[in-house]
């Protein structure tokens, strides 16, 4: 497919990211040319506030039709690492409420959907995810484990080092910011943890992982339509 014929499919190729109000992710597949949205109950923190839904997700998800989905869905009550606070009086419903949410984004009426959270009881419950990856993998400098859970979608190809076919994706493997009295060694994430708006900023996503989404995932879901 040339370049004219490719910014033709991608214009009407119709791409959600739902609990997204950074639009780092809507923003990289908008500039390749596709009808990207962003949605989420906060207001817009991106550059293409026009292209932002602000609102719940589920209700535009069954309100409009997509091609692809790409969802972010709350963490702090299924991952893992808030396991310490499970048996917190309420917590239980909180976490069933997160599952549920998670279960209707995974159970949309969308051909191609990827959700991203941390590892949590959602991998029990709902569905094995399908890959883990880092920034570093995609070029950013900074270690945060991502699982992504696909539904008719490749997995992120990632190189670690170039060879004679393809070129480094890697950067080196990120040193720890700092190590914990415990001895526990401490990365992005953890850096920001218990600063103001550090959920706020863990939350969002990493531009090269955004690129590599576009690259691959535009180019692929352009190669199965092409062929259908």
């Amino acid at each position: 497919m040339n370049d004219y014929l490719q910014k033709r499919f991608n214009s009407y190729t119709r791409i959600i990211v739902g609990c997204e109000y950074s639009q780092v992710i809507m923003s990289a597949f908008f500039k390749a040319g596709f009808d990207a949205w962003s949605c989420d109950l906060l207001p817009c923190e991106g550059e293409f506030p026009e292209r932002h839904i602000q609102g719940d997700i589920l209700k535009v998800l069954n309100e409009q039709r997509f091609d692809l989905g790409i969802f972010h869905p709350p963490c702090q009550f299924i991952s893992w690492s808030g396991s310490g606070h499970w048996n917190d009086k309420g917590r239980v419903f909180k976490r069933l409420k997160a599952l549920e949410f998670f279960a209707q984004l995974w159970e949309s009426d969308i051909k191609h959907i990827c959700i991203e959270n941390p590892v949590g009881c959602a991998n029990v419950v709902i569905a094995n995810y399908h890959q883990v990856i880092h920034p570093y993998f995609f070029g950013e400098p900074h270690m945060k484990k991502t699982c992504l859970w696909l539904k008719n979608l490749p997995k992120l190809q990632h190189i670690q080092t170039t060879d004679l076919f393809e070129l480094k994706t890697h950067t080196e493997k990120p040193q720890p910011i700092y190590v914990d009295k415990s001895g526990q060694k401490r990365y992005f994430t953890d850096s920001i943890s218990g600063i103001k708006n550090g959920g706020h900023l863990r939350s969002k996503s990493f531009s090269g992982i955004a690129n590599a989404m576009v690259q691959q995932w535009g180019n692929y879901i352009s190669q199965v339509y092409e062929l259908g």
